[in-house]
Order: structure tokens, then C-alpha cells, then sequence
């Protein structure tokens, strides 16, 4: 069974619709209802009844729902269902909050996971891949399921290498990161763990499973190298010195990421050949390209590892962290960083001048030319004094890492 009220209010007259019929000298709350305006003993106790009901509970509705609406002028409309929940409304608030708490989970775990060097290690992995492709029919199955052994594990260990060292940092980061999971809150440190350890396994676990053992160790390189530049125990935490610290991200960055992910395409197979392929079975060359990136790869790494730390250097302070950015200033190592990386736009641009393929030439040059200036340019106007512009200018730099690997597989 259901009753519907309808009151329309104008300051403090109201209209009251009860079975059909209208009765204006009804009052919102509080007054009274007079005998001649109701018809019958029945409607009298239903409307007075229903009027005390509106003063206890202040038009909160009778039994399980009710909807209000304003207006210029007020109408309420109140439904009273038997026994009848509201189903519909609360499993569209059900959804709703299903929704939305899937899309914190996915952005907790994109902070967590710093898409930055996510995009770089993926960007760098296949742009290392290319160099190891000599003609159009390398382009095949065996090819693109190389890459993407390789792309997966590194980005499985990527994950554990930026969250532990998270996990060690809860405390610093929240002053210099506490927008990220740990530092925030959102993630508890068990969830941290949780996450690091799984992700390392996992990348181990697809390493083994490809057979090919220079990514196996090239996984196991960086696990350790991470693992010693993050963890507080005697003799590491290697972060707290700078030049330690700045040798472990170029050892990955600069080294493993070149060499072994190439050597992940040309593996030792001492029953057919001394040195061949993983993938392609032809004998490993370190060419002319690979040293490049190599070389140029690693004057990027410690311009990354130095300037990291520009916009971090109150937490830094605080905890103990001796990094260059501490020990020497934030405007001497900013431009410090911007010497280095335009001495490796030079030396690429020399490399470029001097190759005997005309096409790689001109775009190895002009390339290189374009983001040389752009470069210069942008530092010129970036205010030292402002975290928010140094944090926003280191993000240039890592979009700069990413320039740099399309521009390496057309280096001949």
C-alpha cells in the first residue's frame, strides 16, 4: 500500500493533497487544522497525525524514503512504501562507490609505481631492442616477443625498485613527496611490502622463464643495486652518499640497461657459436650505436641522479641525506646538470657530423640541435627559488631521457 503527501509551502502556509482533495489552511509546522476544512474524522486523523509527525522529525519522511526538492517556492513530496527499501537508490550508490574506489586504487598505485621511470625503462628497453635489428625481415614474432619478455620483467622490477626504496623513505618523503601512498597514508607499510616483494618474484620469475640469461641478470643486477641504494641496514642505504649514489643509477640507467637488454638479443650459446644472438642467432657486435647510447647514457644518468635530488633537499636536510644538492647548493648543481647534458648534446651532435649515412646524419644533428636549444632555453627561466618550478623542470628532464631514445636506434 502507498500514501502520497504533497504540501506545497510559501513562507509558513501550506498546501496539504491527502487522498485528493486540498486543504490550504494547513501550516507546515506547529498549527493547528480546522474541523470545517476536513471532511472526515479519518482524513482529520490521518492530517494531524502526519503534522506531529513533520515537527518530530523535521520532514525526514515517514517509514523508508522520501525526496526534497527546493525551489523559488518549497514542494516536498513524500512517499511512504510499506515495508519497501529504496532499492534502486542504493544500488546506484553501491556503484558509485565501487567506481570510485577502484579509480583511488589505480591512482594510489600510479603514484606508487612513479610513472616517469616506468615510461623511461619501457621507452629504453625497446629503443636498445632496435639496435640490434639489421634488416626489415628481423620485424617479426620472435622479435616483439623478445621486447616484450624484456619490457615486462624490467618494469616488474622497476616497481619493486621505487617502492622500496619508498618504503624507507615514508619519513622523508613526507616533506618532500606527500602526495605519494606511504608518505600520504593510503597505502599502509604492509600493503608496501606486499607489493615490493610480489613484483620482485614475478620479475624474476618471467627472467627465468625466457631462458635468456643476460636479462636474468640484468634483472638480478639492478635487484641488488636497488636493494643496496634503498635499504637501511650496515654498510648500505648507499643514497647517503652522493657519488655512491649517483654510480647506482648509472650502473642501471647507463649500463645494464644498454648492454645487457642488447645482449638479451644476442646471447652465449657455446654449442652452435662462442657469441650469438638470443633472439636472432647472429653473433653479438658492439656497434657503433650501442657505444653511443652507452656513453650518452651516462652523462644523462648522473644529470638525473644529481638533479633529483634539487627539489628534495629540505627532507634531505633533515634526515641526513649528503647529497650533492646539500653539500653544494641547489643553483650549483642545477647548473652543473645543465653543463653536463649540453657537453652530451655536443659530443652527439660530433657523432652525428661524422657518419657516413646521410639520412642519420642530418637527423642525428639537426635532432640533437632542437633539443640542445630547447634546453637552454627552458633553463634560462626557471626559478631556483621555487620547488614547484625546479620539480616541473626536472619532469623536462626525463622528457628529454624520452627524446633521446627515438632519436638512438637512427644513429649509423
Amino acid at each position: 500500500m502507498q500514501t502520497k503527501f504533497l504540501l506545497h509551502s510559501s513562507c509558513s502556509n501550506s498546501i496539504l493533497v491527502f487522498h485528493g482533495h486540498d486543504y490550504p489552511s494547513l501550516q507546515l509546522l506547529g498549527s493547528y487544522v480546522p474541523a470545517q476544512s476536513l471532511r472526515n474524522g479519518a482524513e482529520r486523523s490521518y492530517a494531524v497525525s502526519f503534522q506531529r509527525h513533520l515537527v518530530k522529525h523535521h520532514v525526514r519522511g515517514i517509514h523508508e524514503g522520501y525526496t526534497f526538492y527546493k525551489g523559488g517556492k518549497k514542494k516536498f513530496v513524500v512517499n511512504a512504501v510499506s515495508g519497501q527499501p529504496l532499492e534502486s537508490e542504493s544500488g546506484a550508490s553501491a556503484s558509485k562507490s565501487t567506481w570510485k574506489l577502484a579509480v583511488n586504487a589505480i591512482d594510489a598505485f600510479y603514484r606508487f609505481s612513479r610513472p616517469h621511470t616506468v615510461i623511461g625503462t619501457a621507452l629504453s628497453i625497446v629503443s636498445v631492442s632496435l639496435l640490434a635489428v639489421e634488416k626489415l625481415s628481423d620485424f617479426s614474432p620472435l622479435f616483439f616477443t623478445g621486447i616484450l619478455e624484456a619490457v615486462v620483467a624490467a618494469l616488474l622490477m622497476n616497481i619493486y625498485i621505487v617502492g622500496l626504496n619508498q618504503l624507507y623513505d615514508i619519513e622523508i618523503d613526507k616533506v618532500n613527496k606527500p602526495y605519494l601512498p606511504l608518505a600520504s597514508g593510503e597505502y599502509s607499510v604492509g600493503t608496501g611490502v606486499g607489493i615490493v616483494t610480489s613484483f620482485a618474484i614475478m620479475s624474476f620469475l618471467v627472467g627465468w622463464i625466457t631462458g635468456s640469461w643476460p636479462l636474468f641478470w640484468a634483472l638480478f643486477v639492478s635487484f641488488v643495486l636497488g636493494t643496496a641504494y634503498s635499504i637501511d641496514l650496515p654498510l648500505l642505504r648507499w643514497k647517503r652518499f652522493a657519488m655512491v649514489a649517483a654510480m647506482c643509477i648509472l650502473a642501471v640507467r647507463a649500463v645494464i640497461v644498454q648492454i645487457a637488454f642488447y645482449m638479451h638479443m644476442h646471447d652465449l650459446n657455446t654449442v652452435h657459436k662462442l657469441f650469438q644472438t638470443f633472439v636472432y642467432g647472429r653473433p653479438a657486435v658492439f656497434s657503433r650505436p650501442l657505444i653511443f647510447a652507452t656513453a650518452f647514457m651516462s652523462f644523462f644518468s648522473v644529470v638525473i641522479a644529481l638533479f633529483k635530488d634539487i627539489p628534495d633537499i629540505e627532507g634531505d636536510r633533515i634526515f641526513g641525506i649528503r647529497s650533492f644538492s646539500v653539500r653544494l647548493g641547489q643553483k650549483r648543481v642545477f647548473w652543473i646538470c645543465i653543463g653536463l647534458l649540453q657537453m652530451a648534446y655536443g659530443a652527439a651532435i660530433s657523432v652525428g657530423a661524422i657518419s657516413s649515412c646521410l639520412w642519420s646524419k642530418v637527423i642525428t644533428v639537426l635532432g640533437h640541435v632542437v633539443l640542445a636549444s630547447i634546453l637552454w632555453t627552458r633553463a634560462k627561466s626557471v626559478d631556483l627559488n621555487s620547488k614547484a618550478a625546479i620539480t616541473s623542470f626536472y619532469m623536462f628532464i626525463w622528457k628529454l631521457f624520452y627524446a633521446e631514445y627515438f632519436l638512438i636506434p637512427l644513429v649509423r
